[in-house]
């Protein structure tokens, strides 16, 4: 076998259409108060152009200037943001600790933010929402509360947040890990990831892993615990973030993670996500697919991974036909040769043609 032949990434390289370039301009917004949440923002592209709001995935996930490549420069205003406790915002989780960055740090405070921004940023038309992952349920839940405020959705991965998607990710065979390693015994992003899988499992006891979210949470959950809880701690939240990062590409870079293995932005990552997912999003189960007929009159458009294990097709699909059913058909619905994340050729390829492509704010 030619070895050298061998698929090695299926990160993105040369697909992009539009180059990096720096942020126009970008500064810190006061938000709330005891805590004191303040938001780091960015904006790109064209200061007279029409407006598109970018919502990062995670929850926790923050932003990084390559997701302005998506868009047109010249014809879009692009803004970049860190949600509450992660990334440049503070207070974070890692820096300055769970106890202020996860207090008011709900679905509900989030949505909220992105109001105080455009107000901030003085966009007071429509605008596009662009988000994958956690990106696109938020964007929906925003756009469902706000839909006066949206001219158009572009989603990828989508992400439901129920109860059974995440136990999907998050617990698979654990239960049944110790003694049948490899056996099938119920579905999961496991199945497809297995020498990452163990990474992750093996980090929580055998006698815990019947619920292994809520196994992770009362490791992070810990306070004072002192040095060795301290290292705990980092050691679970590097296993729960590699283990997002690396099943998000169809081909894992389980040898150099990249972010997702750094210590600052694994102990914000998992520890919001933990603390979201113990709390249901902070929504009601069902609540994007009872609520999709307040989206009427907002431009759809879905890009979804095929091979996607971190939010599998078969969400972009319930969404889908429950938009056809409230009698708002999505106007795209692209599956590519891809998994995950963002950043994979065919994704980025498909993302912006999707923005390229969308009707003038102004038409």
């Amino acid at each position: 076998m030619d070895f050298a032949r061998l698929q090695t990434t299926s990160k993105v390289t040369d697909e992009w259409r539009y180059p990096q370039k720096d942020p126009r301009r970008s500064g810190m917004l006061p938000v709330d108060q005891e805590p004191d949440h303040t938001l780091y923002w960015e904006e790109y592209g064209n200061p007279d152009g029409e407006p598109v709001m970018f919502l990062h995935g995670g929850p926790g996930g923050s932003c990084s200037p390559v997701l302005s490549r998506f868009f047109d420069p010249a014809r879009y205003r692009v803004v970049l943001f860190d949600q509450r406790g992660c990334g440049k915002s503070r207070p974070n989780v890692a820096r300055d600790g769970p106890d202020a960055a996860l207090a008011k740090n709900t679905t509900d405070e989030l949505v909220a933010d992105i109001n105080r921004l455009r107000q901030a940023l003085d966009i007071t038309g429509k605008m596009h929402v662009f988000g994958g992952s956690w990106g696109s349920t938020l964007a929906l839940v925003y756009a469902i509360r706000h839909p006066e405020a949206v001219a158009s959705l572009v989603l990828r991965g989508i992400f439901l947040g129920e109860r059974e998607d995440l136990l999907y990710m998050y617990q698979g065979n654990a239960g049944t890990w110790a003694d049948q390693p490899f056996a099938l015994t119920r579905p999961g992003s496991y199945v497809a990831y297995p020498d990452e899988w163990k990474a992750f499992v093996e980090v929580i006891p055998p006698e815990d892993r019947g619920d292994m979210m809520a196994a992770y949470k009362a490791i992070f959950d810990a306070r004072n615990p002192g040095e060795a809880g301290r290292a705990a701690q980092l050691a679970a939240a590097l296993a729960w973030s590699v283990w997002e990062g690396v099943i998000s590409y169809t081909v894992p870079p389980t040898a150099d993670p990249g972010q997702n293995a750094e210590a600052d932005f694994a102990l914000s990552f998992a520890q919001i996500e933990a603390h979201y997912f113990a709390n249901d999003l902070f929504i009601e189960p069902g609540y994007v697919l009872d609520q999709v007929h307040r989206l009427a009159g907002i431009d759809i458009h879905i890009v979804h991974g095929r091979f996607d294990q971190v939010t599998p097709l078969a969400q972009a699909s319930t969404l889908v036909a429950a938009l056809e059913a409230a009698g708002s058909p999505v106007r795209t619905f692209i599956k590519t040769n891809a998994g995950h994340s963002a950043l994979e050729g065919q994704t980025v390829i498909a993302l912006t043609a999707v923005m390229d492509g969308l009707d003038p704010l102004d038409a």
